[in-house]
């Protein structure tokens, strides 16, 4: 057997090596700037910028990106519903204006950020802390303070029972607890005023206020239905039921609706998606009612609920 060494022709070129190179020194460079039969043009990188390759390789030029207007009606919702500056918080919270919540940068609790964050307090309102970079999103100089407005006044839990005996009708009230989403609170809200109810009482924390989303949603309901805020819900059941309000809560494991009887005086209470009534006032309430559920999902919308038996509450009246 003649003798090979494997180790000699370890580093010689193979025929497809050979094939690479032959084929780089033979392939023609194009000139994709260039248009077939024209001249190159003057600056050969605007001309490659203007141009996208097709599906088949011929080069297309590129269409404009279309431009996005602006939101004019968003941008002048923010800024009504939005204060900026120490000064506009300070006298919006002394005129007794309605504050969603009050923003804070950290490490501006001195001076008199202190002394309009005391106020804020001393009205329930919600105090949050943030980086200065969120408020530097929402607006320039705001001073290290921020503050969302109501979009509308809020009323009483007094007005909304006044309202009831002026009307010379039972009182028909409808809570909401833990309900964070604008748009279902302003459908319960228009909800509330077809069906007439006197009022809708939502808590001050952890719950959508009546932001602009949610005064949209309810189509100009909120112009005659009265809405207030309370600190604590389970206070407020117990105060109702004081008064001879019987409190009627939506539950998954109570009775079926159209076996309670809402003629009198009744206050009804709807909880959020997902979490519901929760433990403590639903412990509070007089009864618990429940909508029948035929599909695969387990629960209804937080306002679809409240209207169907809010409709149970103005049938009952009606018999």
């Amino acid at each position: 057997m003649p003798y090979y060494d494997k180790f000699s022709d370890k580093h010689k070129p193979s025929k497809r090596d050979d094939w690479r190179d032959d084929a780089r020194t033979r392939r023609p460079q194009r000139d994709f700037a260039r248009p077939e039969g024209g001249p190159a043009p003057a600056n050969r990188d605007a001309g490659k910028a203007q141009r996208t390759p097709g599906p088949l390789g011929e080069y297309r030029p590129r269409p404009e990106r279309p431009v996005r207007p602006r939101s004019v009606e968003g941008e002048a919702t923010v800024r009504e519903n939005l204060l900026v500056g120490r000064n506009p918080i300070r006298e919006a919270l002394r005129s007794g204006r309605d504050i969603e919540k009050l923003l804070v940068a950290r490490g501006e609790l001195i001076g008199s950020a202190r002394e309009i964050v005391a106020m804020a307090r001393e009205r329930h309102i919600v105090v949050q802390e943030v980086d200065r970079a969120r408020l530097d999103a929402l607006a320039p100089n705001h001073q290290g303070m921020a503050a969302f407005a109501s979009a509308y006044r809020y009323s009483t839990v007094e007005e909304i029972l006044e309202t009831a005996r002026a009307r010379g009708e039972a009182p028909f009230i409808v809570i909401l607890d833990g309900v964070t989403d604008p748009h279902n609170l302003g459908a319960v809200i228009r909800s509330a005023e077809c069906a007439g109810a006197h009022g809708v009482i939502i808590p001050e924390r952890r719950a959508v206020g009546l932001t602009p989303a949610a005064v949209k949603a309810s189509a100009g309901a909120v112009e005659y239905v009265k809405v207030a805020r309370v600190t604590n819900i389970a206070r407020l059941v117990d105060e109702l039921k004081a008064q001879g309000i019987w409190v009627y809560a939506a539950a998954m494991d109570g009775e079926r609706y159209d076996a309670c009887d809402f003629s009198g005086p009744a206050a009804l209470v709807v909880g959020a998606e997902g979490e519901g009534v929760s433990r403590l006032v639903l412990e509070k309430c007089d009864r618990r009612v429940a909508l029948p559920v035929r599909g695969r999902i387990d629960s209804l919308n937080a306002s679809v609920a409240a209207g169907i038996l809010m409709y149970e509450i103005v049938r009952s009246r009606l018999k």
